[in-house]
């Protein structure tokens, strides 16, 4: 009897083990393509949805303190020409020629 039982299993297994020495290299290469497809499109679903949230900032905008303001004041604007720096007295520039 287990000499049948092992007959019947041996005949139904042979052809998927012939399918299998057929084709392995050709099925590895899917199933791996296959993973690497699903982890970009679960990576792309992950950043798509993280850049959707919407971030709150602690800094109110349109806000200025007026020690802040006055220091923006007292600024030159480009236009207007700056005075070449003053060296301390005993030192000469080492770039002027």
């Amino acid at each position: 009897m287990a000499v049948v039982i092992k007959k019947q299993q041996s005949a139904l297994l042979r052809p998927l083990g012939i399918f299998f020495r057929r084709f392995h290299l050709l099925i590895f290469f899917v199933f791996i393509v296959g993973c690497l497809a699903a982890s970009v499109l679960l990576l792309n679903k992950t950043l798509n949805e993280a850049s959707a949230e919407e971030s709150t900032s602690t800094i109110n905008s349109g806000t200025i303190d007026q020690a802040t303001l006055e220091r923006i004041q007292t600024l030159q604007p480009s236009t207007q020409s700056t005075p070449p720096p003053a060296l301390p007295e005993g030192r000469t520039n080492p770039f002027a020629e």
